[in-house]
Formats: structure tokens, C-alpha cells, sequence
């Protein structure tokens, strides 16, 4: 009996020590004026490529340097500055079975170059629509894009070709890079059922497009610095558009100022601590909101067999569905991150479940993914209620509908629960590969 007692009181003055510990060096004020200037009209809803997320990277960078941190190796500064090619189709030839296709029965997808040809010989994939399964189904599954492939479409589908077709094309972005190895997607109307030969030719325009930055820094590690704990979340957001009782900016104070606000105190706390092991970086990314092209640029930086966990944090301003000081972690069951956390929260009030929404799909909806799909053990926190969250991608994502006591208890949750990984004590299993 009196062992108990020890061990319990034992565990009631730790998490006595870790409560002041964290609110002398991260005290609530602090947080809230994090998320009070990020949310705020002047950084005009953090729009990539406007003044607005400018001003919101110079913020992050300030708060960066004041805390101490390093830029990244390699880097001169906290920006990792990057550009995309936006690539829009002018024309596309296809003949298929020795036949030339009319214009109206092409649709062209994932164009990355201003050239993209293949044809038989080259080995680029053919497939074929099941006549008798869901049309759209089929359709996002091909146009998901990456690779050079030839898509049979059945006439039994003209009116949603037709209708796909009349959709203004989105254009889309690419690193400079990647227009090394020209792809594209080609949906041809056909009631052929096979291809015995076809040939695709297609020209396309390039625009680079302006400056893109993440703000990283970085602890080095005491004794593993190349073994490496990302603390992430995207601080981008979508800026203005049209007014809802005269307020037109998308604030996004909890789309993911909550998440970029608890990224930086994470880094003061673990600053000002200076026990790490291992390397802990710190990262906004931008243009979550427009693909993920922060975080796939990230990833491309670093070996992600030298990245050992990746918390990354999105949307923690108000309470989960499991109530007050809960939070959910993505992806729960890919890798054992989640049980290692728990256990470091044990005799805490604060506590973490899997992901209560497994049909949203939010483990490869966020920044996480392109370093899970590696397989990163990366895993997104958050609390937000995906399923009744009225105000998300609204303009009344405000400072003022937060509940900013939820934001402090989650930075507090995480920061304990991390702290075996950071130290090197504990190493989460890896996630399986995504297969292209």
C-alpha cells in the first residue's frame, strides 16, 4: 500500500512540475497572442503569393529567432523558398487503333511539361472503364495522376465525359523538376475496347510561377542529430474572397493558425529545455490549401530514413468529440506513434484516441501524407470535429471562436507526450510504403 502511495505521488508531483514548467516558459498569454496575430485581419487570410502570408512568414521567423533557433543545414535563413511551373495544355493529338480521335473525346489530366508524347512501344499503361461500375469512382482513381497512361472511356459515359470535359481546366503546378519526366493523364471517349496501337502527342505551355516559402528552424541534437523529430503545420491559408456580412477575409484562425501556433510554442518550451537528443525541427508549411506543395517540397530536402517521427498539428481550437484535454491522431493504427504517446501521458489528465473519422480520410489529407506515404512515421494531431465544424473554410474561422484554453491544454499534451522520442528512449515503428 504505502509503494503505491509513492508511485502515485510520485506521479502527481511530476505532473505538478511539468504544469509550471510549461507555464513559466510557455505561459498562456504567450500562446494567445501567437494565434491572435496570425488570425488576424492584417495578415489577410495568409493567401500564397499575397502581401498577407508574407507578413505572416516574417512573423514566424521573428518568433523563430527570438526563441533561438537555426536554420536548417544549408540554409542561410528560416525560408526554404522554392518555385512551381504552372503547365496549361494548347493542343493534344491521340490516334488509337490506327484511328484519329475528334478533340471533343480528349481530356488531359496531370500535364507537367510542355511536351508530353508516348505511345505503345513505350510501355505507358492502357486501361479500360468497367461499363458497369460508378463513373466518378473510376475517374478519380486514374486522375490522380504521376505516370504517362492512356484511359478507355465507354460512350455509355458521354454526358459525365462530356460534362468533365466543359469543366474549366485547373491548371496545374509543378516543381521545375519534375518537368524532367514528362506525365499525363489522357481519357479518350472509345467504345474500343483494347489499344492494338496508339500514339499521344501533346504541347503545353509553362509559367513559373512566384516564390513559395516554408519557415523552418531547427534544435541540433545532442547525441543523434541526424536522426531527426519534425514538429509541423501549415500556415497558409485562403486569403480573401467574396464578403458574408461584410467581412470577406478567410481568417483561418483554427485552419491552422491553432496548429502553427502550437508548432512555435513547441519550440520555446523544447528551447528552453535543451534535453533533446535528437534534432527537432520546426516547420509552417505553406500552400497546404492549394497541394501540399510545402510539405512535398520538405520532404524532398531530407532523408525521410533519417526522419524518425513527425507530428504535425491541425486544427486544435476547440474541444474533440471526446471532450475537454482529448485530442485524435491520424493514421492510429499504421504505426505504433500513437501508443507510444499515450504512454507518456499516462497518470495525466490529458489523453489521445485514433481518429474518429476514418471515412474522411484525414490521414493523408494534410501535411503528414507525403512523408507517411515514405514510410515516415507521421501522424497528424488534432481536435476538430470534421464532420460538424460549421465555420471551417468560412470567414468566420475567427480568434474570437476558438476556445484558446483547448489550444493550451493540447500544446501541454503534446509536449509531454514527445518527450521519450525526443530523447531517443523510444523509436515509433515505421509506416507501411504507399505504393504508386
Amino acid at each position: 500500500m504505502k509503494r503505491i502511495f509513492l508511485v502515485a505521488a510520485a506521479c502527481f508531483t511530476f505532473q505538478v512540475g511539468f504544469a509550471q514548467d510549461m507555464d513559466k516558459i510557455v505561459p498562456k498569454s504567450y500562446v494567445d497572442n501567437l494565434i491572435k496575430t496570425l488570425a488576424s485581419d492584417d495578415m489577410q487570410g495568409r493567401k500564397p503569393y499575397t502581401p498577407g502570408i508574407d507578413k505572416a512568414a516574417k512573423f514566424i521567423e521573428n518568433e523563430f529567432k527570438t526563441i533561438g533557433l537555426k536554420p536548417l543545414a544549408g540554409e542561410k535563413n528560416f525560408r526554404q523558398t522554392f518555385n512551381l511551373v504552372q503547365i496549361k495544355p494548347v493542343s493534344a493529338k491521340v490516334t488509337l487503333n490506327g484511328k484519329n480521335i475528334e478533340n471533343e473525346h480528349i481530356l488531359s489530366l496531370g500535364l507537367n511539361a510542355e511536351k508530353v508524347n508516348f505511345n505503345l512501344a513505350s510501355g505507358s499503361p492502357v486501361v479500360v472503364f468497367d461499363p458497369e461500375k460508378p463513373f466518378m469512382n473510376q475517374y478519380r482513381s486514374y486522375a490522380r495522376g504521376g505516370k504517362k497512361q492512356l484511359v478507355l472511356v465507354p460512350t455509355k459515359f458521354t454526358e459525365d465525359f462530356k460534362r468533365l470535359k466543359s469543366t474549366p481546366y485547373r491548371s496545374g503546378s509543378f516543381f521545375e523538376k519534375d518537368m524532367e519526366n514528362p506525365v499525363g493523364t489522357f481519357f479518350i471517349l472509345t467504345d474500343e475496347k483494347e489499344a492494338t496501337s496508339y500514339e499521344v502527342s501533346s504541347v503545353n505551355t509553362a509559367s513559373k510561377m512566384g516564390d513559395l516559402f516554408n519557415v523552418a528552424g531547427m534544435i541540433p541534437g545532442k547525441s543523434k542529430p541526424k536522426e531527426y523529430v519534425l514538429f509541423s503545420a501549415h500556415y497558409d491559408h485562403l486569403g480573401i474572397g467574396k464578403a458574408v456580412e461584410q467581412d470577406s477575409i478567410f481568417n483561418g484562425a483554427d485552419d491552422d493558425a491553432s496548429g502553427t501556433t502550437a508548432m512555435i510554442a513547441l519550440a520555446k518550451y523544447y528551447k528552453a529545455l535543451n534535453n533533446n537528443e535528437r534534432t527537432l525541427i520546426f516547420v509552417g508549411f505553406t500552400a497546404e490549401e492549394s497541394g501540399g506543395y510545402g510539405s512535398k517540397y520538405f520532404s524532398q530536402q531530407l532523408n525521410p530514413e533519417e526522419i524518425i517521427a513527425m507530428f504535425n498539428i491541425e486544427m486544435i481550437g476547440k474541444d474533440s468529440k471526446f471532450g475537454v484535454n482529448t485530442a485524435y491522431i491520424t493514421g492510429f493504427e499504421k504505426s505504433n506513434f500513437g501508443q507510444i504517446l499515450q504512454k507518456n501521458l499516462e497518470g495525466t489528465e490529458f489523453k489521445f484516441h485514433p481518429d474518429p473519422y476514418p471515412s474522411q480520410n484525414l490521414f493523408y489529407r494534410s501535411d503528414n501524407a507525403t512523408l507517411a506515404a515514405l514510410g515516415v512515421p507521421a501522424h497528424t494531431i488534432s481536435t476538430v470535429q470534421i464532420d460538424a465544424d460549421k465555420l471551417y473554410h468560412t470567414v468566420k474561422d475567427e480568434y474570437s471562436s476558438l476556445d484558446t484554453d483547448n489550444i493550451y491544454s493540447t500544446i501541454k499534451g503534446i509536449a509531454k507526450s514527445a518527450i521519450s522520442i525526443i530523447k531517443g528512449i523510444d523509436t515509433p515503428s515505421r509506416v507501411p510504403k504507399l505504393q504508386n
